[in-house]
């Protein structure tokens, strides 16, 4: 049995001045105004590649067993199924005008 991985002190600044400035560019991003569906799909973007630098470097998934990896990206599949399934109900129900 391998023992753990210790992260140095130069990869988790990295990180963390990667992030911070992931951070100021999503701020600077809303106050540029971009167009309606391009907005959403950049503020996207960034944040899942904030999140893939979180979940590769501060829970050591990049030096762990493959294994561990699978099972993120099998939840994170069953989460994108789950909210998929939900949207398909919600976004084809007939209008409901309020009558009195």
């Amino acid at each position: 049995m391998s023992g753990h991985h210790i992260s140095s002190d130069k990869t988790l600044l990295g990180v963390a001045a990667a992030l911070l400035a992931l951070t100021i560019l999503t701020v600077g991003v809303y106050y540029i105004q971009i167009p309606a569906p391009w907005n959403i799909i950049t503020a996207m973007g960034i944040a899942i590649v904030k999140a893939t630098l979180v979940a590769l470097f501060f829970m050591n998934l990049y030096w762990d067993e493959r294994f561990n990896s699978m099972l993120l990206v099998a939840g994170l599949a069953f989460f994108g199924l789950l909210v998929a399934l939900t949207l398909l109900d919600t976004l084809f129900r007939a209008e409901v005008i309020p009558t009195f």
